[in-house]
């Protein structure tokens, strides 16, 4: 029978850290008999890695797929819990701690070329064997100072129009335009735009789609060393409007999206290590009598508040 019959984590659930907060817990022990020298300690890791394969010499007589790559250390700090006497006797032990997360991390995130994550691991070890260890992952949203170094457009107003054919000879324009109060959010937000749309043709309009897409850059490097950069694209939100807009008459419609609780906030490569994030709300007018759609694309830039400041520290004490 093992010494150690148990041992948990204890963190609040579902918790979602700010970048630059303090996450508190407890490691909960249970042993079914006496520890001698036990090395008790728990550990928070954040790693990021990326990696995805393309072809090379695809112009020349050969073709081959190489694997790009790129990984990074974003915290590793460790607490070894002192113990009196240096042993545990039988029973329930509880060893409480705290760690502060750097102010400057990414966000959890994952997908099928990256990802990035975070964890805490508690571990027991009796003459140099590990006895028993214990991980949990934690969704950390990463911070940003976007907002002071740039100001909102308020209010943003995109237009997208064109003409198209119907009925073999007649022609008409439709006109998408999409307007928003201001395009910058916070994870956990409301995104409130309204759209109006002019149907000057003879058909009708049936279908209206919007999505909230996610545009990442990826930075990696092949086994020579060589830095390569790959783009990749997710449709995080969508919703379908069923709209009947008639000949020659427009058409308002108000729409809403609530962002995730944890987002990538927008960045360059500048200002990233293997990865960087654009957002973009794309609205679609969808026109299957003309085999064509018109499309209206609105930035979108995502950012988080520093917990430093009185209004970080509010949305912390939200989430």
């Amino acid at each position: 029978m093992s010494v150690v019959k148990s041992i948990k984590l204890v963190l609040p659930k579902d918790a979602v850290y700010l970048a630059g907060s303090c996450i508190k817990g407890q490691v909960l022990l249970t042993l079914n008999s006496t520890l001698v020298d036990p090395i008790m300690k728990v550990e928070l890791v954040g790693r990021g890695y990326v990696e995805w394969s393309e072809e090379i010499g695809a112009s020349r007589d050969y073709s081959r797929d190489v694997i790009c790559n790129n990984k990074a250390d974003y915290v590793h700090k460790t607490k070894t819990f002192p113990v009196e006497d240096n042993w545990l006797s039988a029973g329930s032990h509880t060893f409480d701690f705290h760690f502060n997360l750097p102010p400057r991390l990414p966000s959890t995130f994952t997908s099928k070329i990256g990802h990035v994550f975070y964890f805490v691991q508690a571990s027991c070890m009796g003459r140099e064997h590990i006895l028993a260890k214990k991980r949990m992952y934690l969704l950390v949203q990463g911070t940003s100072d976007f907002h002071r170094e740039n100001p909102l457009q308020n209010p943003l107003f995109v237009e997208a129009e064109k003409r198209v054919s119907y009925n073999c000879c007649s022609h008409g324009t439709i006109c998408l335009q999409i307007q928003m109060e201001k395009n910058t959010f916070t994870p956990g937000e409301r995104v409130i735009f309204t759209t109006d749309i002019k149907n000057q043709t003879g058909k009708r309009i049936k279908t209206v789609i919007f999505a909230l897409y996610a545009h990442m850059q990826y930075k990696g490097f092949t086994p020579k060393a060589e830095q390569r950069s790959r783009v990749d694209s997710s449709e995080l939100l969508r919703q379908e409007a069923n709209t009947q807009i008639t000949p020659f008459n427009t058409t308002k419609i108000v729409s809403t999206f609530s962002l995730p609780q944890v987002l990538p906030v927008s960045s360059d490569m500048r200002n990233s290590e293997i990865m960087s994030t654009k957002y973009e709300l794309v609205g679609t007018v969808h026109l299957p009598w003309s085999l064509t759609s018109v499309k209206a694309k609105v930035p979108i830039i995502i950012t988080s508040i520093p917990p430093d400041s009185d209004s970080g520290q509010l949305q912390e004490e939200a989430v």
